[in-house]
């Protein structure tokens, strides 16, 4: 089982305001749709926005990336900032251009400047005739990493041979918009010696980790929301069922838990052509999940080495397919040169982890509940005077699987859920931001006695963001899609139908985006925008 986009959170009311007076495409015309899936369709587009850029500012581009990959030797390169546009910058957008024919797999990627991980990706399957697209990303939080000369590194693993044929052909680049940079931009951002091994500065007052974190590699863990326990009877197993949660310690020291996002990429749930024109939430821009270790920045501002350790909870014992690289940002009091603190709490629940297996005559069922909670809780000793941060965490997973023998049958209808609260004390007034994540996929494949395979699947991924001081935000992306294929005969005898749809809505005090995406056998159908 198995995205052109553009994606930008939370883009300024201005922008939201222009891009909803925009016509969008017309109605594909009856007549336009074919019959079944033909030998070229829509090159991929999302619903989602694009980066918001500042209107006037002087912008200067730079190249990071241009390689064809066909194996999985990585391109290396170099990097040099922009000339012309300072070392301060209001935004930097990465643009990746991509295109590909013939015929290939799903395939993930990754790009490294100067060892920090500026983008996780994947890319869409090809058509014979060919297929371009793009992706846009936000990467202005790395601005620390973008002011001085680096080592880059890019990798799409692919295979090409007389089967699978695509080469991949991309060209990754900078923009650099000038002027004064968003408060929000750390001042360092810091990756991990020997992939464990943090050494802070000693005036950190605020520290983040991001971690890039997907199950991948073809194996049962690209699809570990399905995996199950014994004694049930399934192609894919895990010791103690589907659940899993990324971890973060400091030391040993749990510091940070989270639900992983459940990325479908191109080739999912066993139907490419669920994929072909608009790709799942988040499949083209993997979003890396935030973990607020500032609770720690008293222990981490020693000026000694600590160890930062992330795993991944559910994996069974010696079992690959994750990855999860580490970013780690740091904000630095300007006016002291060593900051100091201490943890003052930390507290954890019993993981909940309930999976129950209903064995029926010729139907089963797994029925998992699980969970986890966590709240830690540090000050800082800064210029301005003591800050407190407590960083409360509560997980939550419920799923029902069914499947039937010979798994002709494959039926799922999960939820997860990850509420963050971060309150920050400082003067003796607390301010909290609240953040409410909801991942939800529901769908089902059968295999009819004609050998025709069926995908219904609709994911959503939501959030609600109250933030300290004021200001809210809503997103709701929700993909829909259902598609039909022969199996087991060549391309061109698969009679392929399927229909797509992707509404992505975000809205609150920064304004408001409304767009709304349709397919059908390949033809965008609809393109409509509007609040």
């Amino acid at each position: 089982m198995r995205r052109r986009i553009v994606m930008s959170m939370l883009a300024g009311a201005t922008l939201l305001a222009s891009a909803l007076l925009g016509t969008g495409a017309p109605a594909a015309r009856a007549a336009d749709v074919p019959a079944e899936f033909g030998t070229d369709w829509h090159d991929p587009v999302t619903a989602a926005p694009p980066v918001s850029v500042p209107r006037g500012a002087k912008s200067c581009q730079v190249t990071l990336a241009e390689a064809q990959f066909r194996d999985f030797t990585p391109y290396t390169g170099t990097y040099a900032p922009p000339q012309g546009c300072g070392d301060r910058w209001s935004k930097v957008v990465l643009r990746l251009d991509g295109k590909v024919k013939g015929r290939q797999y799903d395939r993930l990627g990754y790009l490294h400047v100067g060892g920090v991980e500026v983008l996780r990706t994947s890319t869409p399957e090809p058509s014979p005739d060919g297929i371009e697209w793009h992706v846009e990303k936000d990467v202005t939080r790395y601005s620390d990493t973008f002011r001085s000369a680096q080592d880059v590194e890019m990798l799409i693993g692919n295979v090409v041979d007389d089967t699978y044929t695509g080469v991949i052909d991309v060209k990754v680049t900078l923009t650099f918009y000038a002027g004064r940079s968003p408060a929000t931009v750390p001042d360092k951002v810091l990756t991990l010696t020997d992939g464990t091994t943090l050494t802070t500065p000693r005036n950190s007052e605020r520290i983040v980790a991001e971690v890039y974190a997907t199950g991948s590699g073809g194996g049962c863990e690209e699809f570990w929301y399905l995996t199950v326990a014994d004694p049930a009877s399934y192609s894919c197993k895990a010791d103690k069922g589907p659940y899993r949660e990324v971890q973060i310690k400091v030391d040993g020291q749990l510091a940070g838990i989270a639900s992983p996002f459940p990325n479908v990429w191109t080739g999912g749930w066993s139907n490419p052509f669920l994929w072909y024109v608009i790709p799942g939430p988040r499949a083209f821009d993997v979003k890396p999940i935030e973990y607020d270790l500032t609770p720690f920045a008293g222990l981490l501002d020693d000026g000694r080495p600590h160890q930062v350790e992330v795993s991944v909870v559910g994996v069974p014992e010696g079992q690959p397919g994750w990855s999860a690289p580490v970013n780690v940002l740091v904000w630095q009091d300007a006016h002291r040169a060593h900051v100091t603190g201490a943890l003052t709490g930390a507290k954890a629940s019993d993981p909940a982890n309930s999976s129950v297996y209903t064995p029926g005559s010729g139907e089963y069922r797994v029925d998992t509940d699980a969970g986890h909670r966590l709240t830690v809780s540090g000050y800082v000793d800064t210029s301005h005077g003591r800050v407190t941060t407590t960083v409360s965490r509560t997980l939550a997973n419920t799923s029902v699987h069914r499947w039937n023998d010979g798994e002709t049958t494959d039926a799922l209808d999960a939820t997860w859920t990850d509420d963050q609260n971060v309150t920050v004390t400082a003067a003796g007034a607390p301010r909290t931001t609240r953040t409410h994540r909801t991942y939800t996929m529901n769908g089902a494949t059968t295999i009819g006695t004609d050998d025709r395979l069926r995908t219904e699947l609709t994911l959503g991924d939501r959030a609600m963001v109250a933030r300290a001081g004021g200001g809210w935000s809503r997103l709701d992306d929700t993909y829909s899609g259902d598609a039909t294929y022969t199996l087991g005969v060549p391309r061109d005898q698969r009679h392929a139908v399927g229909t797509s749809r992707e509404r992505y809505r975000l809205y609150g005090s920064d304004g408001c985006y409304d767009r709304s995406l349709a397919t059908e056998q390949g033809v965008v159908t609809e393109d409509r925008s509007g609040c």
